[in-house]
């Protein structure tokens, strides 16, 4: 039996960045800190890399848990800062926010990018704009405004 999501995993090329963002800009908090050395074999089995390292951080928002990684070993290949979220995969994260106006400008003071401006009600009861992380990764923040759409949270 599923019973939710519990964290989505983001891989980062640089861990004080990303926390930077994720827990003193966006709020999340350092739920734990951990991490592997090359030649963990336990760990390559679960990852399914030979030789891999890695430093993990564990951070929650609510019920909303989210893990960094910041690989050493093998080597990562950077992402595509601008790939489109119509490409195959993973497309974005979606934080429920109130207020989404404010969250919008002090997000963008922060220095977070942003396609447009919130929108007005979306027909559904939903507000929504799509963003990006230091890394190009696509968050979305969205806010319910009727609240039977409860199941959209």
């Amino acid at each position: 039996m599923i019973r939710g999501i519990h964290h989505t995993a983001i891989s980062t090329g640089n861990m004080e960045k990303a926390l930077k963002f994720y827990r003193d800009v966006l709020g999340f908090e350092e739920v734990f800190e951990t991490g592997w050395e090359a030649g963990t074999e336990l760990f390559d089995k679960i990852v399914g890399l030979k030789d891999s390292a890695a430093k993990v951080v564990m951070l929650r928002a609510g019920n909303t848990h989210i893990e960094l990684f910041e690989y050493s070993s093998p080597e990562p290949k950077p992402g595509d800062p601008n790939r489109p979220v119509c490409d195959h995969g993973y497309t974005h994260i979606c934080f429920d926010v109130v207020d989404i106006d404010s969250e919008y400008e002090r997000l963008k003071k922060a220095g977070m990018t942003f396609n447009a401006p919130p929108p007005p009600d979306l027909g559904v009861g939903i507000r929504a704009i799509y963003g990006r992380d230091p890394e190009g990764n696509v968050i979305e923040l969205q806010e319910i405004l009727d609240a039977k759409n409860k199941i959209n949270l």
